[in-house]
C-alpha cells in the first residue's frame, strides 16, 4: 500500500493520484451512516494511471466558482467556453458528450442547446469528483467511450463531527472580475440514525473583462442553488438516502452565448434550469452481497426570448432510471456485476402563444455488466469484464427510428516490478448507440431531421500503458495511450440535423505526472500531449461540435506550502504550447461552401494563479481565503474553446470567447 510519509507531504490531488497506483487501488464511498465508516472497497484496474480524484479541500483554496476551476489541476481534463452557461468538458479532447456524467450515480444525458454547455455542478456540494480517462471498466457506465466523471456530493456524515447534533456553515466571496457568491449550509442529526442536510448557493456576476482590459459583453448572470440530501440507516446494515437539487441559471448573453458578442449586437434572455431527485439503497449482507442501487430522475430546461426574430423558443430534457449493482468477494476474486436502464425525453417548440407544433424524441438504454477482480498472485492483479449495452431512439414528431446493441470487453493487469516500480497495462471497449438529440436543433422539419437508415453504433478500442515509479518523497507516473471510435455519429454541417456515420476519431498522446512531498512542501507537475483527428483531420470546437476539439500541449506546475498549521500558500502554473496551421473547412468544401480549406491558428498562453487560506483558530471553524486567477492578466483563448475563424470571409464571427483577465478572490467562511 502506499507509503504514509509520502502521501503526508503531498498536496490533496497528488494523494489522489499516488493512491490510484496503489496493488490495490482502494476508494471508500461513504454510507450514508452519520458517524460510523461502512465502505464497499473499488478497484480499478483498466485506465487506473489516469484516473484522479478531486477533494473539496482543493477547490475551496482555489474558490472554485464553475467547471474549468474544478478541473484546472487535471491534466487530462479541458474545459472551454469562459461563461459559466456555456462551459464544455473535454478528456483527451473528446466532448462531454462521449462521457459518462453522473451526480450522485444519475447520469447527465442530452443536450439541449450545442452553444452551451451540457454540464452545470456547484463546487459548494462537492465531497469529490473522480475521472476516469479512456474507455475503462464495464461497470463504467453506459456511452462511457471517452471516459467518465463522477461528481459526489456531501452527505451529513461529511459535515457533522462525532458528538454533534447541529452545525453549519455560512460563507461569502467577492471576487473582483466581477462579482459574489455566498452561500449557507446547514445540517444535523434527526435521529441518531438520520440527518438532514440543506444548501442553498446564490451567485450574482457582472459583464467580465478579459486580459487586455475589454468588456466581455453578454457575460454577466445570476446562478442559484438548492439543495437537500437526507440518509441515515434503515437497519444495522442498510442505508439509504435522498437528494434534491435545484438549479437555475439567467441572463442575457448572445444568440450563441459561447461565441463573443460585441458591444453593439443585441442580447437575448436566456433561462436553463436543473432538477434531479437520486435516491442510494446500499445493502452489506455478506462477502457475496454487497448491494447498491441508484434511481434517479432529472428534467433540466433552457429557454431563450430571440424577441427580433422568432421570439421565445424552449427545450427541455427528461431523464429517469436506475443502476443495480452487487458486489461478491470471493477468495483472490472480487465481482461487481449489474443492470442499468435510463428513459431519455426531449422536447422542443416555440413558447409564443400564436405557435404549435413542435418535437419530440424519445430513447431507452439497456446496459447489463460484469467485472471481475482477480488477485492472482501477491505482486499481480488482474481485471476482466464486458458489458451489453442497447440502445433504442424513436424520433416521435417524425416517425424515425433507430436501434442497436453490442457487447463490450476489456482487460487489464497491474503488476508489482519491484518495491518501487509497477507496471499498468489496460485494454478496453465500448459502444454507443444514437441517443436523443440537441433539444433546439430537433424541431427542424420532417426533411431535416432524420437519420441514415444503415447507421451503425460507434464503437472504441482504447490502450494504455502506464509505469509508475514511487519510493518515500516521489511518484513518477508515464503513460500512453490510443483510442479509436469507428463509425462516428455526426450531424455534418450543411445537413440541418441528418445523423450518420462519418468516419474514425483517433486519440493517442502520453501523460507525465510526478508528485514530490517533503515536511511542509508538495509540488505536482504534469505534462499532457494530445492528438485528435477525425478522418486524419485535426478536429475543431466549432465543425466538430458535439464531439471533440484540439489542444497544444499542456503543462502544469502545482506547488503548496504550509507555512504554519494554520497558514497554508500555493501556486499553480498552466502552460499550453501553440497549435498552429490546423486545416478547416473541409465540410464546407465538400458541399461546395468555399472553395478551398482554410487554416486558423490557436495562439499558446500561460497563467498563473496563487491562494493563500489562514484558519485563525487552528481549525475550521473560521476561514479566510484569498486566491488571484490569471495573476498576470494573460489574454488567451483557451484551446477547448472554439477556434478564431475572424480572418476568414463569412465566417468572421465564428470565436470563442476570451477568458477572464485577473480575477481577485476574497471569501470567508464561518462553521459551527
Amino acid at each position: 500500500m502506499i507509503n504514509y510519509k509520502f502521501a503526508k507531504g503531498l498536496s490533496p490531488l497528488a494523494i489522489a493520484i499516488s493512491l490510484s497506483l496503489t496493488n490495490s487501488y482502494v476508494h471508500a464511498e461513504e454510507t450514508g451512516e452519520l458517524h460510523n465508516d461502512k465502505s464497499i472497497e473499488r478497484v480499478v484496474v483498466v485506465g487506473q494511471t489516469t484516473n484522479t480524484e478531486i477533494t473539496p479541500e482543493e477547490l475551496e483554496k482555489y474558490q472554485a466558482n464553475d467547471l474549468s476551476d474544478i478541473f484546472r489541476l487535471v491534466p487530462s481534463v479541458s474545459v472551454g467556453g469562459s461563461l459559466g452557461i456555456a462551459q464544455k468538458i473535454y478528456i483527451r479532447g473528446m466532448e462531454d458528450t462521449l462521457l459518462n456524467i453522473t451526480v450522485d450515480g444519475a447520469p447527465q444525458t442530452g443536450t439541449l442547446f450545442h452553444h452551451i454547455g451540457r454540464v452545470s455542478i456547484e463546487p459548494e456540494l462537492l465531497k469529490e469528483v473522480e475521472v476516469q480517462a479512456g474507455a475503462g471498466e464495464a461497470t463504467s457506465g453506459s456511452g462511457a467511450v471517452g471516459g467518465a466523471i463522477r461528481f459526489k456530493t456531501k452527505n451529513v456524515g461529511d459535515l457533522l463531527e462525532a458528538g454533534e447534533q447541529f452545525g453549519g456553515t455560512v460563507k461569502a466571496g467577492y471576487f473582483s472580475n466581477d462579482g459574489y457568491k455566498t452561500s449557507g449550509t446547514f445540517y444535523g442529526a434527526l435521529t441518531d440514525d438520520w440527518g438532514l442536510l440543506g444548501s442553498y448557493t446564490y451567485v450574482d456576476r457582472e459583464n467580465m473583462q478579459d486580459g487586455d482590459g475589454n468588456e466581455l459583453h453578454g457575460t454577466a448572470a445570476e446562478q442559484s442553488l438548492a439543495f437537500f440530501k437526507l440518509n441515515g440507516d434503515i437497519s444495522e446494515n442498510q442505508t439509504l438516502t435522498l437528494s434534491y437539487e435545484s438549479r437555475n441559471e439567467e441572463g442575457e448573453f448572445g444568440q450563441r452565448p459561447n461565441w463573443p458578442t460585441l458591444q453593439d449586437q443585441v442580447l437575448y434572455p436566456v433561462d436553463a434550469e436543473r432538477e434531479t431527485i437520486v435516491l442510494n439503497h446500499q445493502w452489506l449482507v455478506s462477502d457475496l452481497i454487497n448491494l447498491e442501487s441508484t434511481i434517479y430522475h432529472t428534467e433540466s430546461s433552457v429557454e431563450q426570448n430571440v424577441y427580433n426574430r422568432w421570439g421565445r423558443y424552449g427545450g427541455d430534457m427528461k431523464s429517469i432510471g436506475f443502476d443495480l449493482r452487487n458486489t461478491s468477494n470471493l477468495d483472490t476474486h472480487s465481482f461487481s456485476y449489474g443492470v442499468e436502464y435510463r428513459e431519455d425525453e426531449v422536447n422542443a417548440k416555440s413558447l409564443e402563444a400564436d405557435s404549435d407544433g413542435g418535437a419530440t424524441e424519445e430513447g431507452q438504454v439497456l446496459g447489463i455488466y460484469f467485472q471481475d477482480h482477480w488477485q492472482l498472485f501477491d505482486d499481480l492483479l488482474l481485471s476482466f469484464g464486458v458489458r451489453y449495452d442497447q440502445y433504442d431512439l424513436d424520433q416521435v414528431t417524425y416517425g424515425n427510428k433507430t436501434d442497436s446493441d453490442g457487447v463490450s470487453p476489456n482487460i487489464g493487469l497491474v503488476y508489482d516490478i519491484s518495491e518501487n516500480w509497477q507496471l499498468n497495462l489496460g485494454y478496453a471497449q465500448a459502444m454507443r448507440g444514437k441517443e436523443v438529440g440537441d433539444s433546439f436543433t430537433i424541431e427542424s422539419g420532417s426533411d431535416w431531421t432524420s437519420i441514415d437508415p444503415e447507421l451503425k453504433p460507434e464503437q472504441v478500442e482504447n490502450t494504455e500503458v502506464a509505469l509508475t515509479y514511487h519510493n518515500e518523497n516521489w511518484q513518477v507516473i508515464a503513460t500512453v495511450y490510443q483510442s479509436n471510435i469507428d463509425d462516428v455519429i455526426l450531424d455534418q454541417l450543411g445537413r440541418g440535423v441528418y445523423f450518420e456515420n462519418v468516419g474514425k476519431l483517433e486519440t493517442s498522446g502520453f501523460e507525465l505526472k510526478a508528485g514530490y512531498g517533503f515536511e511542509n512542501l508538495s509540488i505536482f507537475a504534469s505534462y499532457s500531449n494530445n492528438d485528435a483527428e477525425l478522418n486524419g483531420n485535426t478536429v475543431e470546437g466549432y465543425e466538430h461540435i458535439g464531439l471533440a476539439n484540439a489542444r497544444g500541449d499542456t503543462l502544469g506546475l502545482n506547488i503548496r506550502y504550509e507555512l504554519s498549521e494554520n497558514i497554508e500558500f500555493g501556486w499553480n502554473y498552466t502552460y499550453v504550447t501553440d497549435l498552429n496551421d490546423i486545416k478547416v473547412l473541409q465540410r464546407a468544401v465538400e458541399i461546395r461552401w468555399i472553395d478551398s480549406t482554410q487554416t486558423i491558428d490557436k495562439d499558446g498562453y500561460q497563467v498563473h494563479d496563487i491562494y493563500a487560506q489562514w484558519q485563525p483558530f487552528n481549525n475550521d471553524s473560521l476561514t479566510l481565503n484569498f486566491a488571484v486567477q490569471n495573476l498576470f492578466n494573460e489574454q488567451y483563448r483557451d484551446h477547448s474553446s472554439v477556434g478564431d475563424y475572424s480572418d476568414i470571409p463569412d465566417w468572421e464571427t465564428v470565436a470563442g470567447l476570451y477568458e477572464a483577465g485577473r480575477d481577485i478572490r476574497v471569501s470567508v467562511s464561518y462553521k459551527f
